[in-house]
């Protein structure tokens, strides 16, 4: 993809140039505009039960695919305020992208519906993970600003779950409790992380989306109870 991210940190929105014969495919709901020769194909992507899958790990259920004959624009955001950053796939390598923060990628990227590799976030911690492999970019968005780091053999580093954006796949990871107990878990406000173990390339965002959603329940009023006559 040949992007160009304009209105970053806060509010970013990624301008994907479409050569001849090109394409790719994005989030439903992700388009913002399209600009020159573009067509638009909506589907599964691989039928009803790789769909349902897929929007088990955060992605859309429909996907779309956006191509262009003689050339073209298309313009894509998130729906969380925030940076957007393009991850390249060399084939030899496998990106784990967490809950929601895929947006679009090259045709020639799998957005895998299988749980392959995603063991051990069912365990509650709120991380669920699509997998993106082949040779292209992927276009991935966070809630406020994206950092990356490259860890080295056997180095770590613990995150948030609610912080993680995407990770390779030769990084090891486990979910745990942040402290040493469930009383320092439940009542010192945070909840589960996940520790990663280089060799690889992890990206995080500095907001947490899971604290947003809370943030926001508290202020939603409860629905009125309803009593019998």
């Amino acid at each position: 993809m040949q992007v160009e991210i304009i209105a970053s940190p806060a509010f970013s929105f990624g301008r994907i140039s479409l050569p001849a014969g090109s394409g790719v495919r994005a989030q439903s709901g992700a388009m913002g505009l399209m600009q020159g020769d573009v067509q638009v194909d909506t589907s599964t992507q691989g039928g009803f039960l790789a769909g349902i899958k897929r929007s088990f790990g955060g992605a859309s259920f429909f996907l779309n695919e956006f191509k262009s004959g003689s050339g073209g624009v298309v313009g894509v955001g998130a729906s969380l305020p925030g940076d957007l950053s393009v991850v390249s796939l060399t084939g030899a390598n496998t990106l784990l992208v967490q809950s929601g923060c895929w947006i679009a990628s090259d045709l020639s990227v799998d957005v895998d519906s299988s749980w392959g590799g995603a063991k051990g976030f069912f365990s509650g911690a709120g991380l669920i993970l699509l997998r993106c492999s082949g040779q292209g970019d992927v276009l991935v968005s966070t809630y406020g600003a994206i950092q990356n780091l490259v860890l080295a053999p056997g180095e770590k580093i613990t995150f948030d779950t609610g912080n993680v954006v995407a990770f390779d796949d030769t990084v090891q990871y486990a979910v745990r409790k942040a402290g040493g107990n469930w009383k320092t878990t439940l009542l010192g406000g945070e909840g589960f992380v996940t520790e990663f173990t280089g060799p690889g390339r992890v990206w995080w965002q500095t907001r947490s989306t899971s604290s947003l959603i809370q943030w926001i329940q508290r202020y939603v009023p409860p629905p009125p109870s309803s009593s019998s006559s």
